[in-house]
């Protein structure tokens, strides 16, 4: 009988997001993830706090040029800002490699790897998660799916809750609620733009 092996994803917070609210505005910059899956490094959402990702990279013995791909959710610049920094990587978002000035579609899979995207309009009309199967279980990186401010209690026991969470900066609420209902039907764990990440309530025990 032919043994299958499950090559599994490897998935790091690398920085945990943060949102506060200032006087004149916020104080922000995302979360940020390494997934090591196919033999690639994969960075999603590099962020724009550039002291604080090339720290956290160095931590892992990681330079930019370290990086194989880069993931942009969306084109929030608290999410993508400093994707430039990594100048041997693919470039990716939901639909489209780049790679230089060469623009590519596909669909599906994170070419090169076995992370599969998932389009989750609503935040931003662009938007886009990935999901990572792991030895914990399928942890979807969801960016603002999900979010929260640092002055706000982080509430993940309640799929009620979850789904009709105010998002101040939605671009589609009805389309965002239905990101979140695909989210936490697939997700065992869930990364979110802002905040920690958290077990998906409807698979707790």
């Amino acid at each position: 009988m032919k043994v299958i092996t499950l090559n599994m994803s490897k998935v790091k917070v690398l920085i945990e997001g943060y949102a506060k609210k200032t006087k004149e505005g916020w104080l922000a910059s995302s979360s940020t993830t390494l997934i090591e899956d196919g033999g690639k490094k994969i960075i999603v959402d590099p962020g724009i706090n550039r002291e604080l990702l090339f720290r956290k990279l160095k931590d892992q013995g990681l330079t930019p040029n370290g990086i194989d791909i880069v993931f942009m959710t969306h084109y929030h610049p608290d999410h993508m800002f400093l994707t430039s920094v990594f100048e041997k990587a693919m470039v990716v978002d939901g639909d489209t490699v780049y790679e230089k000035d060469n623009e590519t579609g596909y669909e599906g899979r994170v070419p090169g790897t076995s992370l599969e995207v998932i389009l989750t309009p609503g935040h931003a009309h662009e938007h886009a998660a990935l999901l990572a199967t792991t030895e914990r279980g399928k942890i979807v990186v969801a960016a603002d799916v999900f979010w929260w401010t640092d002055e706000e209690k982080q509430q993940t026991d309640n799929v009620k809750a979850l789904v009709n969470k105010e998002d101040p900066f939605t671009k589609d609420r009805e389309a965002l609620k239905a990101s979140r209902r695909k989210v936490l039907e697939i997700a065992d764990w869930i990364i979110p733009g802002h905040g920690k990440m958290f077990r998906n309530p409807k698979k707790k025990g």
